[in-house]
């Protein structure tokens, strides 16, 4: 079908998605965490920092930075050329892209044509943003398009530039705990490829929000400060942190209402803001750790890009086959939740999940 939309799906054929490839860019630059300190300690004199603090705080060890003068949109075009290319596919293939980032080029236009326009894409473009569920939010999207037959095949990128807040000033003691979580994010570009399927990729999903917590963490928008004075970045991780509390019985809900639990995932993907707080999304979901994926010592939080950064390592390592049932787990300031089931078919033709185990052997979606 051509990007434009007009042609309809064809009729008694069920219509499902699929995430066919999956590509990262990540940047050359290395900063590990007592490097990050003592960039803090030179640009805010007076400063006290405890040396490996963001080690004993976070769990964090280093994060990748792109080189000066890169844009968002640079980071999700080399990661969308790659997905392509893995695919065997042009950028007239595309029939919709959609850019799905904390980081954006510029407040008008979306950044999707920027993207596009780096990509030489001619389709269709809008962007995606809810702060760290933007890639999440997008799949949602993208699959419901995709269902009813308007794109059969959808481009999702992301480009973070976490390290770009680092620069913010900390005036004070107080100021520093404020951004304190700030120096863990990292810069990264990632890549997503959805396609029209006759067997089930994208099997369910459940989203809720709890949006009386969105102070707990803020970033002003440069154009628009005289709420909060100058422009800023604050977190309050403990405050952020209660704002997720209940959510989890949602996942369970979700997984329960078609047939499955935790113990049937081979990969749960989390959004990673800590260790300490990923071990604590794990044990309330009931997963054990080898079903994950670390990344957040070595990458830090990199915003949109984790999920899709933690399906392309566990690619990566062979740990996926498949047909393997992978759970994707989104946490965002806001507060907002989201978790997305998935049936791995990691090329454009996917073919029925394979019999590995006894959960495989039927379908979730009717």
């Amino acid at each position: 079908m051509s990007h434009d939309g007009t042609v309809p799906p064809s009729p008694g054929l069920p219509r499902h998605s699929t995430i066919s490839q999956v590509a990262v860019h990540t940047p050359s630059g290395r900063q590990t965490g007592e490097e990050i300190e003592d960039d803090i300690r030179a640009r805010n004199p007076g400063i006290r920092l405890i040396p490996g603090l963001l080690r004993q705080m976070y769990g964090f060890e280093e994060r990748r930075v792109a080189p000066a003068g890169t844009w968002p949109s640079d980071l999700a075009a080399v990661a969308g050329r790659r997905a392509l290319d893995r695919a065997g596919l042009g950028p007239d293939a595309v029939d919709l892209l959609v850019f799905a980032s904390a980081s954006e080029d510029v407040e008008e236009p979306a950044t999707a044509h920027i993207v596009a326009h780096k990509l030489g894409v001619t389709a269709p473009v809008f962007d995606v943003q809810n702060a760290c569920n933007g890639v999440l939010n997008a799949v949602e999207v993208a699959d419901a398009l995709i269902r009813t037959g308007r794109y059969d095949r959808v481009l999702i990128t992301t480009g973070e530039l976490g390290s770009a807040l680092s620069r913010l000033p900390a005036r004070h003691q107080d100021e520093l705990a404020a951004l304190l979580p700030a120096y863990t994010l990292g810069d990264l570009g990632a890549a997503l490829l959805l396609e029209a399927s006759d067997h089930p990729g994208v099997l369910g999903a459940t989203f809720h929000a709890n949006s009386a917590g969105w102070r707990a963490a803020t970033v002003t928008n440069p154009y628009f400060t005289p709420r909060f004075g100058a422009q800023s970045a604050r977190f309050d991780s403990h405050a952020l942190a209660a704002s997720f509390t209940g959510m989890e019985g949602a996942a369970f809900d979700a997984l329960h209402a078609i047939g499955r639990t935790t113990g049937d995932i081979h990969l749960c993907c989390v959004h990673q803001a800590s260790v300490p707080f990923t071990h604590a999304i794990l044990e309330a979901l009931g997963v054990p750790a080898e079903r994950a994926v670390s990344t957040f010592p070595r990458y830090g939080n990199v915003a949109t890009a984790t999920l899709p950064l933690q399906l392309a390592e566990a690619e990566r390592r062979g740990m996926l086959r498949p047909g393997d049932l992978v759970a994707l787990f989104g946490l965002a300031s806001g507060a907002s939740f989201g978790m997305l089931l998935m049936a791995w078919h990691p090329s454009g033709t996917p073919k029925p999940p394979a019999q590995r185990t006894r959960e495989h052997t039927t379908s979730l979606v009717p």
